[in-house]
């Protein structure tokens, strides 16, 4: 039998209290994990589609996605997620599957292809859920973790930029340790925000954490496929 808040020493409305803030916090996670899960699935559904598109039409998806990425974040409110942030959330998925789509199908016609884009998914879930549940259940404060990983993703976007002018030994493999540095960084983070997040929240830490997830299998695909592409 369960005993009574007052047998442990605590007062009744403290009790109930925590109580409520554990469930209205379980209840944020799994709606974020929901909305994560079908935004990965408009991007799967995505690049199947976008497999044979051009360069042209792919940079065109990127660029798209980016400004639904800026559009959504004047749409936020603190009460709760509205349709429209779901649509454009859904739409950055779907605009992101068909930017990569000629990338997957480029490494899929190579010998091993498909099997590399496979351990890469295995490799991302497996990276996700370790530092997921490891910012999730810390009692640190991960503000600070943001902020450096933050400059460490405009360091890696400058590098990035001169390695396209400038010739660098071992350019990629730099470009791919460090992305999953800082996306370690940044996971751990929007993990971490996710504990503390009401419901305004949920879709803009689902869109975090859903292009956490979308970078760092990029990575993987790079750092896993590079000898092959």
């Amino acid at each position: 039998m369960a005993g009574t808040p007052e047998q442990y020493g605590y007062d009744r409305g403290t009790w109930d209290a925590a109580t409520g803030a554990r469930e209205d916090s379980r209840a944020i996670f799994g709606k974020v994990m929901f909305l994560v899960a079908i935004t990965a699935g408009f991007a799967a559904v995505g690049a199947y589609i976008g497999r044979d598109l051009s360069g042209g039409w792919a940079l065109i998806c990127w660029i798209a996605a980016l400004g639904l990425t800026i559009a959504m974040s004047f749409g936020r409110k603190r009460e709760a997620a509205t349709g429209m942030q779901m649509g454009l959330l859904f739409g950055i998925g779907a605009l992101l599957g068909l930017a990569i789509g000629p990338t997957l199908q480029s490494y899929a016609s190579l010998e091993g292809g498909s099997t590399v884009i496979a351990q890469a998914a295995g490799l991302t879930a497996l990276f996700m859920g370790v530092l997921g549940a490891i910012g999730y259940s810390t009692s640190r404060d991960l503000s600070g973790l943001g902020r450096v990983s933050f400059i460490g993703l405009i360091a890696l976007l400058l590098f990035g930029i001169v390695a396209i002018f400038v010739n660098i030994p071992g350019e990629s493999l730099i470009w791919s340790i460090g992305g999953l540095v800082v996306f370690a960084g940044l996971t751990l983070f929007d993990f971490w925000r996710l504990r503390r997040a009401g419901e305004g929240d949920v879709a803009h830490i689902a869109l975090s954490i859903f292009l956490d997830a979308f970078n760092v299998f990029l990575f993987m695909l790079r750092l896993l496929g590079g000898s092959r592409s």
